[in-house]
């Protein structure tokens, strides 16, 4: 298997096709990975999430890689690395247009809201706040990689 570069519409191709990554953020010199779903539009990609871990690290650092593949089988990949910055939009009237915008792309997909564990609008049994957490991944650089099968 030989290993090469992936041009950048190569790259914004897997972005497009794509919905889940893993997002990797850093706090305190500790690195947090989990896996999101996201909705890509040049030049960001968007993402939701309730409060948690997650947020308070997105909120503290707000510099983030995520990754997203496409697996066939161990010859057959394609992996690309988005580095870049959040941006959350805030339940307030100043952002109201971006939450509608993020959840707009977002619920072009069946269960979008996973896994961030309760569907926007529903309430909690235990009765914590469940307001969601909208927020856009902007893009300062993409790179990828993709396998190719070797001559025997």
């Amino acid at each position: 298997m030989i290993l090469k570069e992936m041009t950048s519409e190569d790259c914004v191709d897997v972005l497009s096709r794509g919905h889940i990554a893993h997002l990797a953020c850093a706090k305190d010199n500790r690195p947090y990975v989990v896996p999101i779903q996201y909705a890509f539009e040049s030049p960001s990609l968007y993402g939701f999430s309730m409060q948690g871990q997650k947020i308070d690290w997105l909120r503290a650092n707000p510099l983030v890689c995520m990754q997203v593949g496409e697996i066939k089988d161990n010859e057959a990949w394609r992996s690309v690395v988005v580095e870049g910055r959040y941006e959350e939009f805030p339940d307030d009237e100043r952002w109201h247009n971006e939450r509608l915008h993020a959840w707009s792309l977002l619920e072009k997909r069946g269960n979008w809201w996973e896994p961030g564990s309760l569907k926007p609008g529903t309430a909690a049994a235990d009765g914590k706040n469940t307001t969601p957490v909208f927020f856009a991944i902007h893009i300062d650089s993409v790179t990828g990689r993709h396998s190719v099968a070797g001559e025997n």
